[in-house]
């Protein structure tokens, strides 16, 4: 009786760091990576377009509505635990505008708590058309194909014998 507690007491101390290291959430970083400069380190007045892309590359993204004049560079870091959807812990993103003359205008840090939740509409838009239902949408194509042609039909082809 003895020999067997110690076997389950020895069991459970190596059972015990893979049950605590299953609580360890994966953590994902997403977007655009500083390397050398970071995207808060663009002064506005005296840095132009030439200057961030050298120091900081290509934008995430741009503005839709005000052209090439709005760049954006976002990044976020997400954890995921066992069997649940990634939560995003931080979010940076920083909005650069330049001014007609290519010069940084302004620079504008948003945070995670910058952002709106917006709620989805789960319900569907009907589309135009017949519902089939799923023996019309089995058998529908029977007898609307074409027969297997034949060398009577097509003499400069030759089915392989």
């Amino acid at each position: 009786m003895h020999r067997s507690a110690s076997l389950i007491a020895a069991g459970a101390l190596l059972a015990l760091p893979l049950a605590l290291g299953a609580c360890a959430p994966v953590v994902g970083t997403n977007g655009f990576q500083a390397i050398d400069a970071k995207p808060q380190d663009i002064v506005a007045g005296t840095d132009t377009k030439e200057t961030v892309l050298t120091r900081l590359g290509s934008p995430s993204t741009t503005s839709t509505f005000e052209g090439d004049s709005v760049w954006y560079y976002i990044s976020q870091t997400t954890e995921k635990y066992t069997y649940n959807r990634p939560q995003v812990t931080q979010r940076s993103i920083t909005e650069i505008t330049f001014a007609e003359d290519d010069k940084v205008a302004a620079v504008r840090n948003l945070g995670l708590e910058d952002g709106q939740r917006v709620a989805m509409e789960s319900r569907e838009t009907p589309t135009r058309g017949r519902q089939l239902t799923v023996l019309e949408q089995l058998l529908g194509n029977i007898g609307r194909g074409q027969l297997p042609r034949t060398d009577e039909n097509d003499p400069g082809q030759r089915r392989p014998d």
